[in-house]
């Protein structure tokens, strides 16, 4: 009887094993300078593993089209249109570039992937930032050519401009839009629920068994977060923040995110971080967070409302912080 009690008990065990979801699976690369996460909840090892393998090799074929500094078909496209020649490139990148195309002319140019040069001269296209700032007239020479995404021309798959100050750097894009791509790819291998995170840009994709993913925002200035956020399926947090890449001169910190009417760094925000939903919640929360960043607090209501922005939160340069009531109501 003791025997047939230990047996059942044991088979008790095996039914209880076999009917609890798998754990979570995770995968980490380092990919657009920052390190990247793949977590899939409730998928068997084999399915996850191999879900999450076919979204980091996607992630690694974008980071090398689009790097700006380093051999990419992108920095071919911009050797061709400093020299003021059309070239040819592939459909997906000509598609890519109407897309960065169309939010910039929405952005009024806040958001300018035109403005290449003007990131390279403040030393951004380099591992490490130089930690120098640009001569005065360097600055006002690139910001007196006015390169725009409206001068690139895209016909059918070739490109050119008639401004050759024209040099792309789809560095608040490319996060959003590999976003995208990874929940493609997961939904194409059968994942229901799945978070990715790519430095601080997040997509989620179901839930983490009983609860919705959270994910925490970053505070700027200090270790830990600011506030914690549930995320549902389909939604996208993209954070734009000085505290990434930047370097600091005289006690003044410089950062990546540049101001194209000035050609100086812009000093309103911290960071500054928007929710999504959607089709290409992710490629929206990437770019949108550009240009309220850029422009500052005093105009983030309005110009959050022009751009279809109703879940924000931002910081300002006096560590001030504005929530919209939208995003209010998700923070914990």
């Amino acid at each position: 009887m003791r025997s047939a009690r230990h047996g059942l008990w044991l088979l008790l065990l095996w039914a209880l094993a076999a009917c609890s979801p798998p754990p979570l699976h995770q995968q980490q690369a380092y990919v657009f300078g920052t390190l990247v996460d793949v977590g899939i909840y409730g998928a068997p090892e084999p399915q996850a593993r191999q879900a999450a393998a076919a979204v980091l090799a996607r992630f690694d074929a974008l980071h090398r089209m689009l790097h700006a500094w380093q051999p990419s078909e992108l920095s071919r496209l911009n050797a061709a249109l400093a020299r003021g020649e059309r070239t040819t490139v592939t459909p997906e990148l000509a598609a890519m570039l109407r897309d960065a195309q169309t939010r910039s002319i929405q952005s009024s140019d806040l958001f300018n992937p035109a403005i290449g040069g003007l990131i390279a001269l403040w030393g951004f296209h380099s591992d490490a930032p130089q930690a120098r700032v640009p001569d005065a007239a360097a600055i006002s020479a690139w910001v007196g050519r006015r390169p725009r995404m409206a001068d690139l021309h895209i016909e059918n798959n070739t490109v050119w401009s008639g401004n050759p100050a024209v040099q792309l750097d789809l560095g608040g894009y490319a996060k959003g839009r590999a976003l995208d791509d990874a929940a493609a790819i997961l939904k194409s291998h059968g994942i229901e629920n799945a978070l990715v995170n790519i430095g601080g840009n997040v997509i989620a994709l179901g839930a983490h068994g009983e609860r919705p993913w959270r994910v925490g925002i970053q505070h700027p200035r200090q270790p830990g977060t600011l506030a914690t956020l549930d995320l549902h399926d389909g939604e996208a947090v993209g954070t734009s923040g000085d505290y990434q890449r930047y370097f600091e001169v005289n006690g003044r910190r410089y950062s990546h995110l540049i101001d194209p009417r000035t050609g100086f760094p812009a000093t309103g925000m911290q960071s500054l971080t928007v929710l999504a939903t959607g089709e290409q919640a992710g490629t929206r929360s990437d770019a949108l967070s550009k240009p309220l960043f850029i422009d500052g607090p005093r105009r983030l209501p309005g110009n959050a409302s022009r751009l279809g922005v109703t879940h924000y939160l931002a910081v300002d340069s006096a560590g001030k912080i504005h929530v919209s009531p939208a995003m209010k109501a998700r923070l914990r």
